[in-house]
């Protein structure tokens, strides 16, 4: 039987058609990608709802809508920007960075953020299975210079319960690792997921959690945002937040101290701003270096 959350993640957004229908816009008005065939939409109700109503411009639609734009191919946008296939030591693990590694849990979203750097990522060849994942666990167990482990995806919180309670229980017998971070977006486009039923789960971690959810403005911030965070909050998991310095959606100073001081009133702190990585049909999200540095200065 399906949860409210599950109920939710099925009755997402699935086309442009339907999304601009919801919010009152006139498809003819601008220049998108309808079909949207090799990264097709897909944006939850919740989030949808916190956009404006007959906004083309809407910063929160800008991160989902598929324009035209994104066929364009130019030069230094490619199809793996950070590497990360190269990095890929074991199926479904990266290890980049000293001391930390990164797990592929899944190529699933709840929402699909046009600037994603994995958009293009071959999920089917790479991401974690039933077997994959014990070969990644023995990397981890004899790698004792490991001392951090990130749990990614797509999103690592569309795995069912008991499929993390698993990943959390093996990862709790490493004694090296010294805590687990789970990167996701899904508190803040699905935060109907985080139910009693997963705070259950994170309760049976030995190792300390660290939540990097993923927000980039403000209107992303709900009530009902604010009441997963506090339950996070409440079950002594540390907050985080990463953003992605978008162009014409956060790249003004007024924004980006909205979404800070917000981020702070729910009990997150902003930690990671990042420059876009530059994956192949993303370049018109960019904000260049020179105008981000000048934005934190």
């Amino acid at each position: 039987m399906n949860t409210r959350w599950q109920q939710q993640l099925n009755a997402a957004f699935r086309s442009v058609t339907a999304l601009c229908a919801y919010l009152e816009i006139d498809l003819n008005t601008i220049e998108i990608d309808k079909a949207a065939l090799n990264f097709p939409v897909r944006v939850p109700l919740g989030f949808a709802e916190c956009m404006k109503k007959g906004d083309i411009n809407d910063p929160l639609l800008q991160q989902v809508l598929p324009l035209i734009a994104e066929k364009k191919v130019v030069a230094g946008f490619e199809f793996d920007p950070v590497g990360d296939l190269t990095a890929m030591t074991e199926t479904g693990l990266i290890h980049k960075y000293q001391g930390r590694a990164l797990l592929i849990n899944t190529g699933s979203c709840a929402i699909h953020c046009r600037y994603c750097f994995r958009r293009n990522f071959p999920y089917g060849e790479v991401q974690l299975n039933k077997s994959t994942q014990q070969q990644a666990l023995r990397y981890l167990q004899t790698h004792t210079e490991l001392h951090e482990v990130i749990l990614s995806g797509g999103d690592p919180l569309l795995l069912p319960d008991s499929q993390l309670l698993e990943l959390i229980n093996a990862l709790n017998q490493i004694a090296h690792i010294k805590r687990i971070r789970i990167h996701t977006r899904l508190p803040i486009v699905l935060p109907a997921r985080i139910n009693e039923s997963l705070l259950k789960v994170f309760s049976q971690s030995i190792k300390p959690l660290v939540m990097v959810v993923h927000c980039n403005h403000a209107n992303e911030l709900s009530s009902e945002v604010y009441a997963a965070c506090a339950k996070m909050r409440h079950a002594n998991i540390m907050l985080l937040n990463q953003s992605v310095l978008l162009n014409g959606i956060n790249d003004n100073v007024f924004e980006l101290r909205r979404l800070s001081e917000t981020l702070f009133d729910f009990g997150v702190l902003p930690y990671y701003l990042h420059l876009l990585d530059k994956a192949s049909g993303t370049a018109h999200f960019e904000v260049k270096k020179t105008v981000a540095l000048e934005l934190m200065q």
